[in-house]
């Protein structure tokens, strides 16, 4: 058996994929389908080096998969395919072979996240219609968060809410969080089994994580990915009993107010410019009122989490910061860590803002470690996709 897994990362509207080397983590095949459901469907393929874009002529996913099958590079053929699958309940702790029942129970999961799993499922009974004869593995974004303890994953609401419809906080990016304190780990030159860290994955979505021992003892995202912290358009926490005011006091429904906390929130709703933290640092650098107020909420809400986040450690051996923002923004990392320097967490300007990564610890020598390490998300599924076929 070959070491390359084909990983697939179906959303409702997009299929990202990559052609993974589980050993070594080289992949010199990857793309995007975008708009996946309109007309203007298109797919971006970048094939050792050349980079080409076609419009996907019915928009389906079964479509986009066909594509990336009929452009695989002839000398590397895949020996599986690793799906990220967002929910895995709690049904699924671990990455498991792909078969009718894990279908049905994916879709039992849906419930939990009805945006991304019945995505997740569609590019799933695509790729085997593509590839009949390949195994298939799921990967959970929830799975590393799996053995959170019941006082971390328990809501304070009524029981039968828990044991009649799991309703319960499973937390996200698990396997962002599980790859990037790996490789701190190695950095620190520790055994992943005896750190206790704490990981922050920034991007269009955010979480953290408090990690010990190898193992996630407490996350910010919840039972779905609104929970917790500023995001791109999510809202993060927000007071209930605002919900409950905007339904009985402004008539919005279901929908509406999954509209507005999921795409209308977060980053986006403050600055009322954008979601991209690239353009609201500029515009805030240029005294745009609400890209500064963005940031400062941002800023805020994260440092107030990272040192909530440490009641699951006894002590904080490094700071993790990932992610396309957590790993591109400096202006971010330095005024985090300003405001977590309780935890003798500072901040070397000159390491911060080298973009080479010539070390990843861009501390002050003799304070706390604070690492940025790219994420990988897609190396971890295809290694854990190996494992299960071998």
């Amino acid at each position: 058996m070959n070491n390359w897994i084909l990983v697939l990362n179906a959303g409702s509207s997009s299929l990202k994929f990559a052609l993974v080397d589980a050993i070594t983590g080289d992949s010199g095949f990857e793309g995007l389908a975008e708009r996946l459901g309109n007309t203007d469907a298109v797919i971006t393929i970048k094939s050792n080096g050349n980079k080409s874009e076609s419009k996907i002529a019915d928009g389906k996913m079964a479509s986009a998969i066909a594509m990336v099958m009929s452009a695989l590079p002839a000398d590397t053929v895949p020996a599986a395919i690793g799906h990220r699958v967002v929910h895995g309940g709690e049904k699924f702790r671990q990455s498991v072979v792909i078969d009718d029942s894990v279908k049905a129970g994916i879709k039992d999961c849906a419930k939990l996240a009805p945006l991304h799993n019945l995505a997740n499922l569609e590019g799933i009974e695509a790729a085997q219609q593509a590839f009949p004869n390949l195994p298939q593995v799921a990967v959970f974004d929830t799975a590393f968060h799996s053995q959170l303890e019941p006082q971390v994953y328990q809501y304070a609401i009524p029981q039968s809410l828990y044991r009649d419809h799991h309703i319960r906080r499973y937390g996200m990016h698990g396997t962002s969080h599980q790859y990037v304190g790996e490789q701190a780990a190695i950095a620190l030159g520790q055994d992943f089994n005896n750190i206790q860290i704490i990981t922050a994955h920034l991007g269009n979505g955010c979480s953290a994580s408090a990690i010990r021992n190898g193992h996630s003892v407490d996350t910010t995202m919840g039972m779905t990915p609104l929970e917790g912290l500023v995001m791109g358009t999510r809202s993060g926490d927000v007071d209930p009993g605002i919900i409950l005011w905007l339904a009985q006091q402004q008539g919005m429904d279901g929908d509406q107010l999954s509209d507005l906390l999921n795409k209308k929130s977060g980053l986006l709703g403050l600055s009322e410019l954008t979601n991209d933290c690239r353009g609201i640092e500029e515009a805030a650098a240029e005294g745009h009122a609400g890209a500064k107020l963005a940031l400062d909420v941002f800023c805020f809400r994260l440092a107030r989490t990272i040192s909530a986040l440490t009641v699951g450690l006894d002590r904080l051996d490094a700071l993790i910061f990932t992610g396309g923002i957590g790993e591109n923004s400096e202006l971010i990392r330095a005024r985090v860590t300003e405001q977590l320097s309780i935890f003798k967490l500072a901040i070397n300007e000159t390491a911060n803002a080298d973009r080479k990564r010539s070390n990843p610890n861009i501390a002050q020598p003799g304070t706390t470690p604070v690492l940025v390490i790219n994420t990988n998300e897609e190396y971890m599924i295809a290694k854990q996709t190996l494992s299960l076929c071998q």
